[in-house]
C-alpha cells in the first residue's frame, strides 16, 4: 500500500487529500485556524481518519496554499497555481482553462494538454471576486453562503450593483433589503456581480476550451451559470470529486509523481 498526500492551507478553509494508485481514499475540508500548522494538522488528521491510516503510512506529502511553508509534516511545498492546474487536469482531463475562486483570491489559469501552466493571472488585492465577498453578502441577507447560489434561478429582476467594492456592495444590499426588494433578486445580483468580476480574469488569460471551475464558489450554480453567459463558454462541471479540494489533489499528484521519479511532470 503506497499512499501519498496533499495539504492545501487556505485563508478560509484547509483541505487534505490521501491518494493511492491515483484515486482518492480520504479527504477533508476544515475551517482554517489562526495558525497554518493547526489548520494543516486538523485537515490531515480528518483525511487520515477517513482513509483509515496514520501519517506514518504516507510515503510523500506536498503542501500548498498560503500556509504551505509553515506545515511541519510536508516533504516539500508547491505553488497554488501549479497544484490547481494539476488537480483540475485530474478532475477534468480535457480542461485547458481553470477558474479558481478561493476565500481571499481568484485565479484564472491556462494549462497545456499535460497540465503544465502556460499563463495565469490572480486577483488578491481586494475581497471582490472572492469567496469572502459572497460570505459577507450572505451574512447580510441572513442566509447560508451555500444557499446564495440557488437564488439566481428564483429571481424575477436581478439587482445590478453599481460597485463591486465589498464595503459599498454591502451597504447597497442593506439599502435594497430596506426598500423591499426580494432576497432572490438581490442574491441573483450578487452572483452576477461576482461572475462579471471573475470574467475579467478569464478574458485576461484568453480562456480556451475546456473550462472548469475549482474552489468553493464552483458549487455556487448561480455564479457558474452567469459566468458562462458573460464569457460565452460552457463551463465543465466537476463531478469526480469536490471542486474545493482541487489544490490538495494537485499536491497529492505531485507527491505521487515525486515517488515515480518525475516530480516536475
Amino acid at each position: 500500500m503506497i499512499r501519498v498526500a496533499g495539504c492545501d492551507v487556505g485563508s478560509l478553509t484547509s483541505k487534505a487529500v490521501i491518494m493511492e494508485k491515483n484515486r482518492i481514499v480520504g479527504f477533508s475540508i476544515v475551517k482554517s485556524k489562526a495558525k497554518p500548522q493547526d489548520s494543516a494538522d486538523e485537515a490531515m488528521q480528518a483525511a487520515l481518519s477517513q482513509a483509515d491510516c496514520g501519517l506514518e503510512d504516507i510515503k510523500y506529502c506536498v503542501g500548498t496554499g498560503y500556509g504551505r511553508d509553515q506545515i511541519s509534516f510536508v516533504d516539500e511545498a508547491r505553488s497554488e497555481i501549479a497544484c490547481h492546474g494539476m488537480g483540475a487536469k485530474w478532475l477534468v482531463p480535457s480542461v485547458r482553462t481553470i477558474i479558481d475562486i478561493g476565500g481571499q483570491d481568484c485565479k484564472a489559469i491556462r494549462i497545456d494538454k499535460n497540465g503544465k501552466v502556460e499563463k495565469f493571472i490572480t486577483n488578491d488585492k481586494c475581497a471582490s471576486g472572492t469567496g469572502r465577498f459572497l460570505e459577507v453578502m450572505a451574512k447580510v441577507l441572513n442566509i447560508g453562503v451555500d444557499e446564495l447560489g440557488e437564488l439566481t434561478d428564483k429571481a424575477q429582476t436581478p439587482i445590478t450593483f453599481a460597485s463591486m467594492c465589498t464595503v459599498w456592495a454591502q451597504a447597497d444590499v442593506i439599502k435594497y433589503i430596506n426598500s423591499g426588494y426580494s432576497i432572490e433578486d438581490i442574491g441573483a445580483g450578487i452572483n452576477a456581480a461576482m461572475a462579471k468580476r471573475v470574467a475579467m480574469l478569464a478574458n485576461a488569460v484568453k480562456a480556451e476550451k475546456d473550462v472548469c471551475m475549482t474552489g468553493g464558489v464552483a458549487k455556487n450554480k448561480g455564479v457558474v451559470s452567469t459566468l458562462e453567459k458573460v464569457i460565452g463558454v460552457k463551463i465543465k462541471r466537476v463531478r469526480k470529486a469536490d471542486p474545493q479540494i482541487a489544490g490538495a489533489i494537485g499536491a497529492a499528484l505531485f507527491s505521487q509523481a515525486r515517488l515515480n521519479g518525475g516530480g516536475d511532470k
